[in-house]
C-alpha cells in the first residue's frame, strides 16, 4: 500500500485548486477506447458521489479564513494499492465492485487522517473538507525510466492494474476554523503542547492506511510487502536489517509463521532487539511450537550468520558507491 501526502501534482499549493482539479479530470476527458463509453468518475467525500469538479474547487478554495498568500492552502493524498492488493479487491468484489470498497477505503483512510492530528473536534473525515477522485490508470511521463530509454512514450499507459485514488484536503477543517498540516512534524515542550501543535505523524499515517486495508478486507499480507519491512531495510541500523531478513527467510520456508513475522518486525522496526537471538528469544508460549519450526535450517548444510551478510552487503554497497565517486 502506497499512501503518500504532497503539495499537489500540479506543484502549487498556495493558491488556487483550479489546477489541480482540472489535472485529475484528465480521465474523464478521454475518448474512449474501440468506440465504447467509459462512465465517467466523479468525485466524492463520504456524504456525495457525484460532486461537480467546480463545487471541489470552490469549496477549496473559500475555505482559507487567515490563511496568508504563502501558506499552504490544501494537500494532495494518493492513495495507491499495490498489484496483489488490487487483485485481491477484485477477486472479492469483481471490477467494479473492488472501484467503491476502494472509495470506502479511501472514506476510511481520511478517519484516519483525521485522527492523526489528535486535535479535539478532529475526530473523523466528517471534520475535514476533502475531495476523492478515482482513477483508473497511470501514464508514462518524462521522467519514467522506459520513456528515456525508449521503450515506451510520455503519456501512455502503464501495464497492469493501476486503480488508485487522489484526494484533495483542505489545509482548514470544515468549519474553517482550524489549521491542520501534515507538514507540522515538530514536537512540543511535552506531549500535551505536541497536540495543541497539531503535530503529525506521516509514518503512523501510512502504516494505519496499511493495517486498515488488511483488516477491512482479510488481505493476507507478507513481511516483504509491508511498509514496516520496506522502512527498516531502508533506514534501519544493520542489526535491524538483519533481524528483518531472518524474519523473511525463516517465514519464507514456513509460511504459517507469516503472523508471529509479522508482530516480531514491528518490534525490530522499533528498534527492540540487539540481536537476532534475542529477538527470537523473546517467542514464548502458544508460539514455542512455531518458533520450533522457524528455527529448523533454512538451506542445507552451513548457513550464513544474517548480521555478517547484511555487514558483507553495507560494505559492497559502500565500495561501489565510492568507485562510483572516483570516476
Amino acid at each position: 500500500m502506497y499512501i503518500n501526502i504532497t503539495k499537489s501534482e500540479t506543484g502549487d499549493n498556495k493558491g488556487s485548486s483550479g489546477a489541480l482539479v482540472h489535472y485529475l479530470e484528465k480521465e474523464n476527458r478521454m475518448k474512449p477506447e474501440n468506440g465504447m463509453e467509459v462512465k465517467p468518475e466523479r468525485w466524492f467525500n463520504g456524504t456525495a458521489n457525484d460532486i461537480k469538479p467546480h463545487e471541489v474547487r470552490t469549496g477549496i478554495d473559500r475555505n482559507v479564513a487567515k490563511l496568508g498568500r504563502d501558506d499552504s492552502k490544501f494537500f494532495l493524498i494518493n492513495v495507491s494499492p499495490s498489484q496483489k492488493e488490487l487483485a485481491h479487491l477484485v477477486s472479492k468484489y469483481g471490477e467494479d465492485g473492488a472501484r467503491e470498497k476502494l472509495k470506502e477505503f479511501a472514506m476510511r483512510v481520511m478517519d484516519e487522517y483525521a485522527r492523526n492530528f489528535k486535535r479535539p473536534g478532529i475526530e473523523s473525515h466528517k471534520d475535514l473538507l476533502w475531495f476523492g477522485k478515482l482513477e483508473n490508470h497511470r501514464y508514462y511521463g518524462h521522467n519514467d525510466r522506459e520513456v528515456k530509454s525508449g521503450q515506451k512514450r510520455k503519456g501512455e499507459r502503464k501495464e497492469g492494474r493501476q486503480m488508485h485514488v487522489q484526494i484533495i484536503v483542505s489545509r482548514k477543517d470544515i468549519t474553517n476554523k482550524i489549521k491542520l498540516s501534515p507538514q507540522n512534524t515538530s514536537r512540543g515542550r511535552n506531549k500535551a503542547h505536541s497536540q495543541k501543535l497539531g503535530q503529525f505523524d506521516r509514518t503512523a499515517f501510512k502504516q494505519s492506511g496499511e493495517t486498515l486495508f488488511d483488516e477491512l478486507f482479510d488481505f493476507e499480507r507478507n513481511l516483504e510487502d509491508s511498509l514496516q519491512y520496506a522502512n527498516t531495510m531502508k533506514n534501519g541500523t544493520a542489526q535491524q536489517k538483519a533481524q528483518m531478513h531472518t524474519l523473511t527467510e525463516l517465514a519464507g520456508r514456513h509460511p504459517q509463521g507469516q503472523p508471529l513475522a509479522m508482530e516480531l518486525a514491528l518490534e525490530v522496526s522499533q528498534g527492540m532487539f540487539e540481536s537476532v537471538g534475542e529477538m527470537l528469544a523473546t517467542t514464548v508460549g502458544g508460539a514455542a511450537e512455531l518458533l520450533g519450526m522457524l528455527l529448523e535450517p533454512i538451506h542445507e548444510g552451513s548457513q550464513q550468520n544474517p548480521i555478517e551478510e547484511e555487514e558483507r552487503r553495507r560494505k559492497r554497497k559502500k565500495k561501489a558507491q565510492s568507485r562510483g565517486v572516483r570516476r
